[in-house]
C-alpha cells in the first residue's frame, strides 16, 4: 500500500522559513516525478513545485519562485520543500503528490494535478503578518 506522509508544517511569522518533508512508502518513486500542491479552504488546489525523478529538473509556480526550493533524496524515498521569506498568502494546507508512471529519463515533471496518482494527507502552514 502506497503512502505519502507529510511533516514539517506549522505556524510562522511573515519572513520566516519552514521545511516540509514527504516520506513515501509502499514503493520506490526514484523514477517518478513528484510535486507539492497547496489549498486554501476557499480556493482550488494549486500547483507549487515539481521535481523530476532524478531530482535534476524542477519547476515552480510564479508565486513561489525564488523563495521555495524543492528537492528529493531518493535513497530515503523522500521529497522536501524548503520555504523561505514566507508571506501570509502562503497560508494553506500543503500536499505532497507522486506519479505512478515510471520515467526512465528521470527528467520529466508535471504541474498538472491530474498527472498525480498518490497524495498525502496534507500539512497545515500558517503565516501570520
Amino acid at each position: 500500500q502506497v503512502q505519502l506522509v507529510e511533516s514539517g508544517g506549522g505556524s510562522v511569522q511573515a519572513g520566516g522559513s519552514l521545511r516540509l518533508s514527504c516520506a513515501a512508502s509502499g514503493r520506490t518513486f526514484s523514477r517518478s516525478f513528484m510535486a507539492w500542491f497547496r489549498q486554501d479552504p476557499e480556493k482550488e488546489r494549486e500547483f507549487v513545485a515539481t521535481v523530476s525523478g532524478s531530482g535534476g529538473n524542477t519547476y515552480y509556480a510564479d508565486s513561489v519562485k525564488g523563495r521555495f526550493n524543492i528537492s528529493r533524496d531518493n535513497a530515503k524515498n523522500t521529497v522536501y520543500l524548503r520555504m523561505n521569506s514566507l508571506k501570509p498568502e502562503d497560508t494553506a494546507v500543503y500536499y505532497c503528490a507522486a506519479s505512478r508512471n515510471i520515467d526512465y529519463s528521470g527528467s520529466t515533471y508535471s504541474t498538472g494535478r491530474y498527472d498525480y496518482d498518490y497524495w498525502g494527507q496534507g500539512t497545515q502552514v500558517t503565516v501570520s503578518s
